[in-house]
Parts: structure tokens; sequence; C-alpha cells
């Protein structure tokens, strides 16, 4: 890898903000800050564009709840093309956690991810969008 140096003018108030929010996310640095900030660009225009992307669907459901279970495998099973990976934790005595790992069309994963949150019993769910690392 190649690094290019390059000058960026900003206004001062803006620079402070920056600043003091690199500080809170712990980076060394401000190049690492920009270089994360035009990966997540990125990122976002690979999902918006159809690419083959990766992501992470995570849901917080009552495992009491009648039939719950059998739904979301269900549905999962309509996506097993698409689904990597899935893992179950225990939270406590009645909710669970699911993170399910994709990677396919970002449609796909959207129309999984919203399959899955709409299903009565399951308290929140969303979807991290990634990348599979080709083009960034």
């Amino acid at each position: 890898m190649t690094l290019i140096r390059f000058g960026v003018s900003i206004e001062k108030d803006l620079l402070k903000k920056f600043d003091s929010f690199i500080k809170d996310k712990a980076y060394t640095n401000r190049s690492e800050a920009f270089r994360d900030l035009i990966r997540q660009e990125l990122i976002q225009k690979q999902w918006q564009g159809g690419q083959e992307v990766a992501g992470a669907i995570t849901l917080i459901y009552d495992h009491h709840k009648r039939e719950l279970v059998n739904k979301l495998m269900d549905i999962q099973h309509e996506f097993t093309d698409m689904i990597i990976s899935s893992q179950h934790v225990h939270l406590d005595h009645n909710n669970c956690l699911e993170i399910i790992a994709v990677k396919g069309s970002p449609r796909q994963a959207q129309r999984l991810a919203d399959s899955l949150k709409s299903v009565k019993g399951v308290k929140h769910g969303t979807l991290n969008m990634s990348t599979t690392g080709k083009g960034i």
C-alpha cells in the first residue's frame, strides 16, 4: 500500500470538533479517522449500488413467545444462499440474542432483516452494513 500525503483546508471550529470526535473514538491520529470516514462512505455506496456486500443482522427476542423461534428459523431457511453463519446467545432467562452473518445482495440482506424484525416477539433488530473487502 502506498500512502500519499495531501493537504486539507478546514474551518478552525470544525477541526476542533473533529479533534474532539477522534479523541472520543480513540483514534491515534487524524489520518486514520479520515480513512475510516472515507471507507464508511464507500461501503454505503456499495450497498446503494447493489454490489455484493457483507453484514450482520442482530435480533433480540423473547424465546418464550410461542412459535417465535420456529418462525425465525423458517425465514432463515428461505435465505440459506446468503446466510454465512448464525450465533445464538442466551442473555438471560427470557431474552436471546441472535447474530446472523450475511453475504450477498444488499436488497436481499435488507429483505431478510426486515422479515426477521417484523416477526411478533422480536424486541429489536438491526442490519449492520459492511463490505466483503473488495473495492475498499
